[in-house]
């Protein structure tokens, strides 16, 4: 018992490890998850890396491709459509619910979340922006008391970083750059006054926001294929 106890609590290291690395962006969409590579890289023996690549599948971020096993998953643009369609379903009920409920403390941490969120964009730090961005929305969503809304969205969330990650270092520095901000001031003001209709509309509105660059991208990918020569 003992023993599996243990190798429970590294097979969740070795998982966590290799988890922060995808959704930093140290392993890249399509880097191969190789065993023996991963199982060096965290120091360990090949089995609980085994067993965190099989976890690390079944949570979306990696999937197996023929000759090259294991894989860090991406989407595609049109995955990605269907990802936001469904985070703003859900979104925006978990803000609604959450600013209705949500304490004056827990307004104070969104407050804090926030503050660093913003020192995380003047360093130009895309990973710890998005930690941040993520954390002060945790705070809200968690506040509607649903834990399995929350579980649901993290995934999503997971899901989507890399085209995140892509996204927030093209908008740093460009003259859309205040969307990386204002939504989530305007969030923590809603939630300061438990005004869950106002929650949701802005959540509503940043979501609908990054689909229409989705959709923008799509279009833009179709207009070069058709251009291309056949």
């Amino acid at each position: 018992m003992v023993t599996s106890v243990q190798t429970t609590l590294v097979t969740d290291q070795v998982y966590g490890v290799i988890r922060d690395a995808i959704l930093s962006g140290e392993l890249p969409v399509g880097s191969r998850l190789r065993v023996r590579d991963m199982a060096a890289m965290v120091g360990t023996s090949v089995m609980p890396v085994r067993e965190a690549i099989r976890r690390l599948e079944e949570a979306g971020l990696a999937e197996r491709q023929p000759h090259r096993g294991a894989v860090v998953k991406g989407l595609t643009l049109e995955e990605l459509v269907h990802v936001y369609d469904v985070r703003r379903l859900l979104e925006v009920e978990a803000a609604r619910l959450g600013a209705e409920r949500i304490t004056a403390a827990d307004c104070d941490k969104m407050q804090a979340e926030y503050d660093q969120m913003r020192q995380a964009i003047v360093e130009e730090d895309v990973p710890a922006y998005l930690d941040r961005d993520e954390a002060l929305l945790a705070i809200l969503y968690e506040a509607s008391g649903n834990p399995v809304i929350v579980q649901v969205i993290r995934t999503l969330w997971h899901q989507c970083r890399s085209y995140k990650l892509v996204g927030a270092q093209g908008t740093l520095g460009s003259s859309s750059d205040e969307s990386l901000w204002t939504y989530q001031q305007k969030l923590i003001d809603a939630a300061a006054a438990n005004d869950g209709p106002e929650a949701a509309a802005v959540n509503s509105e940043s979501l609908l926001n990054a689909t229409d660059r989705i959709h923008a991208l799509l279009a833009a990918q179709g207009q070069s294929e058709t251009a291309a020569p056949m």
